[in-house]
């Protein structure tokens, strides 16, 4: 008999905001299927505030497990050092500055007991400020076959949306430092591993975006890491050389876009409707 309990994963550094921590874990404590555990990681020292968050959600029914890293070390090493402790099969990411709807749990792991599939994601309601000021609705393809495709080209899964079977991510090395795709890389090495994904269309998360999304679009590294990523996914046999370079100067030319183009592109490529597949 399959066992369906979840651990969540989370982590932050001393630049969080502590208003954002703290609604982003009020929407885990308040799913209306608990989470059998949430594991945090304190990526360096926080700081006091962000601390005095964390403390007020220990004690409760759902436990706080903290894992605490003596300096910051970057979101794929603080992810990797709470997989490493989290108990049970299903890991559950979410960011600390965003928002998952109350159902987004049980809708989840309602879909992974239907069977055969090994990770799942959703659409995301992106908002700018205040979580009612939704700006767009980011939906990826569906289907696994869709998705293997897409993942040729781009990222194939919202990853602050994605729940994943543990045993899976053990296999393949958990989170590697790839910088800035450290989620993009993981989920290519999943399919190449051969676990089955699927996408919900509906949006269970409210992504946090506005103007800081699209700063780490275009932050300094970026095409040193695009060229990793692309060296990647040939050697996971998911493109051939000659379509890692179409990619890489695809996806560098959009990074290339001024701010203003680049926001208008974002909405035609990733804006799409809910049947999307």
């Amino acid at each position: 008999m399959e066992d369906w309990r979840t651990s969540v994963l989370m982590a932050a550094y001393h630049r969080a905001e502590p208003a954002h921590l703290a609604e982003a874990l009020e929407s885990m404590f308040s799913q209306t299927l608990a989470p059998d555990e949430i594991v945090f990681v304190e990526d360096g020292p926080l700081g006091e505030p962000l601390r005095r968050v964390l403390d007020s959600y220990q004690g409760k029914d759902i436990p706080l497990v903290r894992v605490a890293l003596a300096e910051n070390s970057g979101l794929a090493v603080a992810l990797q050092a709470g997989l490493d402790v989290a108990r049970y099969p299903w890991i559950v990411r979410m960011d600390a500055d965003d928002i998952s709807v109350p159902h987004r749990l049980a809708t989840q792991m309602a879909a992974l007991r239907e069977g055969g599939i090994d990770v799942i994601g959703s659409a995301v309601s992106e908002f700018d400020g205040d979580p009612t000021n939704v700006v767009g609705m980011r939906s990826l393809p569906l289907d696994h076959h869709a998705i293997v495709r897409y993942a040729r080209m781009n990222n194939p899964i919202n990853h602050p949306s994605v729940v994943m079977r543990r045993e899976h991510l053990v296999a393949v090395g958990g989170y590697r430092s790839v910088p800035f795709m450290e989620d993009y890389d993981l989920f290519a090495r999943l399919l190449a591993h051969g676990s089955v994904f699927r996408n919900l269309a509906e949006p269970l998360l409210l992504f946090r975006a506005g103007d800081a999304m699209f700063s780490r679009r275009t932050a300094p590294g970026m095409f040193r890491a695009e060229r990793l990523m692309q060296r990647n996914l040939v050697g996971y046999g998911l493109v051939s050389r000659p379509r890692s370079w179409l990619n890489l100067v695809a996806r560098s030319a959009f990074r290339a876009l001024p701010r203003s183009a680049m926001r208008r592109s974002y909405r035609v490529l990733f804006y799409r409707s809910r049947d999307a597949s």
